[in-house]
């Protein structure tokens, strides 16, 4: 087994046959056909459907692991190059969305600047599929809701927002500005799935005050739900970054003061450690958070690590606060 086998199934991944393969690795589609034939005879495996095209399913895992050993041999490039001051290659980012809509374009404008040897590969995702695909080795780092419980992970916590009820203008909820949970969960919720790190902040908030939540449709997404309850399907909580800027007419905002503010964080496989490209996205989103993160609404910058594995209400609710 050698790497320009390996190269030769990444791209016949990538592009779906031989032919586009070999076009991709600026080759003639006999060598790719020598180099797979000779990987799936090493390996006893067929790796490649010739009659359908693409790849099977004992492919599909032989690729997964080939483009780890790739990014590994690239990390490897790219750290000797950082000692000498020039920091080069790729990083492979997994963010959830509603932090990359306010993040992502500062961190990759300020990536540009700083270090334009650096290229991010973004991904966007839920929690719960951006770790599966970071332990995979798929991603090099992801920004995720916290906690995570993974020995195998290194988490560092980023900043804390605060979660909010979010109501269509027609639905009863949308008269008030301010609520205690207890009210709020009278009614139906779009909630997000159970075992969820977002849905687990809230289902303890709701048992530190006893209140049973009834779940009118469970949604593995934070802006699918928000964009939902802009439809007018129902109400829902979400982190205050969610909003659109400038809160639609459709939408009434309702703040629960026994809502917590959940945290948002940084992890990355503990071995092999991270690359300096890696490293260096990692210094700059911790300097454009400091700097600007406050000037999101809902955002709190500041030392969030407390919050991490409590549920903590901001202050009692004192009764119901009507929209003028």
């Amino acid at each position: 087994m050698d790497l320009r086998q390996l190269a030769a199934l990444i791209a016949i991944a990538d592009h779906g046959s031989f032919s586009a393969a070999a076009r991709a690795l600026y080759t003639v589609q006999s060598n790719v056909s020598g180099h797979i034939a000779r990987l799936e005879r090493e390996l006893g495996a067929t790796l490649v459907d010739r009659g359908r095209g693409g790849l099977t399913d004992d492919g599909v895992m032989v690729v997964d692991r080939a483009r780890r050993i790739h990014r590994e041999l690239d990390a490897i490039v790219a750290d000797l190059s950082a000692r000498h001051d020039q920091i080069a290659g790729e990083a492979y980012l997994g963010v959830i969305g509603t932090t990359g809509r306010w993040l992502m374009p500062e961190l990759l404008t300020a990536l540009t600047v700083t270090h334009p040897l650096v290229k991010a590969v973004v991904a966007e995702g839920s929690t719960s599929s951006l770790l599966a695909r970071l332990v995979a080795g798929q991603l090099d780092a992801a920004i995720v809701h916290l906690p995570v419980d993974d020995p195998d992970l290194t988490v560092e916590a980023l900043f804390a927002e605060d979660l909010i009820v979010v109501a269509p203008s027609d639905h009863p909820l949308a008269a008030y500005e301010e609520l205690p949970f207890s009210e709020v969960a009278k009614h139906p919720l779009l909630l997000p799935p159970r075992g969820t790190a977002l849905r687990r902040v809230i289902d303890r908030a709701a048992a530190n005050i006893d209140v049973a939540l009834h779940a009118q449709a469970e949604i593995d997404g934070v802006r699918l739900m928000c964009a939902l309850a802009l439809d007018g399907y129902g109400p829902t909580i979400i982190p205050a970054t969610a909003l659109p800027k400038g809160v639609p007419d459709e939408l009434r905002r309702i703040t629960v003061p026994e809502l917590p503010r959940r945290v948002v964080g940084w992890a990355h496989r503990r071995r092999p450690g991270p690359s300096a490209p890696v490293r260096a996205v990692l210094d700059l989103l911790r300097e454009l958070i400091a700097q600007t993160g406050d000037l999101q609404p809902g955002v709190h910058v500041g030392n969030v690590s407390p919050l991490l594995g409590r549920s903590l209400g901001r202050e009692e609710a004192t009764g119901p606060r009507r929209h003028e």
